[in-house]
């Protein structure tokens, strides 16, 4: 089982026991965390999208340490004009262990098969929406443009 979550506008795969690098969170080492931003979650029973997302889903992870990356070196340099600028930054993160990927009150898609989505007509070509109308028992005119023949299908299905 795996999960999509989404932390300092980033997006990462976590699966339980990962160890994932964060921007910093005001989160002291030892506590625990809920990512409730979770996009995506893969297990067994199938797969669950967000839109964007997923509600009731959340992964719980430990705090093992915060602390600063490795020093990245800025140097800026203009040739012939004896400017040379030289700076050094450091970016602060946490690291997070993945404890437990929570699933509870999340509704799988095979739940929600009785809730049939009608199709998006305005993405259809001519031929589609031709076929789509004599299937549901509409008449239209397969002289008219996309636009007359998706207000024709609209008008006949309210």
């Amino acid at each position: 089982m795996y999960a999509i979550v989404e932390t300092g506008g980033k997006q990462f795969r976590v699966s339980k026991g990962d160890v994932i690098r964060v921007e910093k969170l005001a989160v002291a080492e030892g506590d625990s965390i809920a990512l409730d931003q979770v996009m995506m979650l893969q297990s067994e029973a199938g797969t669950v999208i967000g839109n964007p997302y997923i509600d009731g889903a959340s992964v719980n992870a430990r705090v093992v340490e915060n602390g600063k990356s490795k020093k990245v070196i800025i140097y800026k340099y203009k040739a012939k004009k004896n400017y040379r600028k030289k700076q050094g930054h450091r970016q602060p993160f946490t690291e997070l262990e993945i404890v437990e990927i929570s699933t509870a009150g999340v509704q799988r898609a095979s739940e929600d098969k009785d809730q049939a989505e009608k199709p998006s007509l305005k993405s259809m070509k001519k031929a589609e929406l031709i076929d789509y109308a004599r299937a549901n028992g509409i008449d239209v005119d397969e002289k008219a443009t996309n636009a007359v023949l998706i207000e024709t299908i609209e008008a006949a299905m309210q």
